[in-house]
């Protein structure tokens, strides 16, 4: 079986890190890197303090740099083929889960596995947000490509991800994770502060697209070849 490494990039999530980092810890995983974004609340000291506890790679970034550099940084520091992104403000996160994720690209399912968590304000049938899950499982050599671009990506990482694998005629499959809880901004921050975050967010993403508009042409093409 392929070597399989589980990347977690926290900023800030102090009320959850411990119960995500704990259950990642107790799948099967070759290896777990889990990248402090920055943090300025206490979740560099509850990981400390888990580094007593499980064995995990710990990479501490000073500044925050965005989620694009600290799932690069992961990339760069992972050793196994399979790289599995886990968020870092998960609830009820199940070995089940982690389960999906891994052994759908171990089967060769797809080229990217993409869960989606059930509990979400937006029903999960629906979602049109949903290609923008953190929860995704890919072989470290198809990623490794765009790792220089994801670091400039900040929230607009997944965006990067997603068209580049469409630009490649990768296949994506989406796996329903049931039970696990995602937040939304309005869950965790005040209302005023969630608006400003979504739109901040919005043009991270809008200015990824933007940039790599030669991957959006290069799947158009892809698919009026097919």
């Amino acid at each position: 079986m392929k070597k399989a490494t589980a990347i977690i990039c926290v900023y800030d999530e102090e009320k959850t890190i411990k119960d995500v980092v704990s259950k990642v810890c107790d799948y099967f995983f070759d290896e777990v890197i889990v990248v402090n974004d920055g943090s300025t609340d206490k979740t560099d000291d509850i990981l400390n303090e888990l580094k007593k506890i499980y064995e995990f790679r710990y990479i501490k970034l000073e500044e925050n740099k965005g989620k694009g550099f600290a799932m690069a940084t992961g990339i760069e520091n992972a050793t196994g083929e399979i790289i599995v992104f886990v968020d870092a403000d998960l609830s009820n996160l199940q070995e089940d889960h982690l389960f999906e994720l891994t052994m759908s690209l171990v089967h060769k399912e797809a080229d990217m596995i993409l869960g989606q968590a059930t509990e979400t304000l937006i029903d999960y049938s629906i979602n049109p947000f949903k290609s923008f899950t953190g929860e995704r499982s890919v072989f470290k050599k198809d990623i490794l490509p765009i790792v220089d671009k994801m670091k400039h990506s900040r929230f607009g990482v997944e965006t990067l991800i997603n068209l580049y694998y469409q630009s490649e005629g990768k296949k994506v499959k989406y796996v329903m994770l049931s039970g696990l809880k995602h937040p939304t901004k309005f869950d965790k921050i005040s209302k005023q502060q969630a608006l400003k975050e979504f739109m901040k967010e919005g043009h991270q993403i809008a200015l990824t697209a933007f940039k790599n508009f030669d991957l959006i042409t290069s799947s158009i093409k892809k698919k009026l070849k097919i």
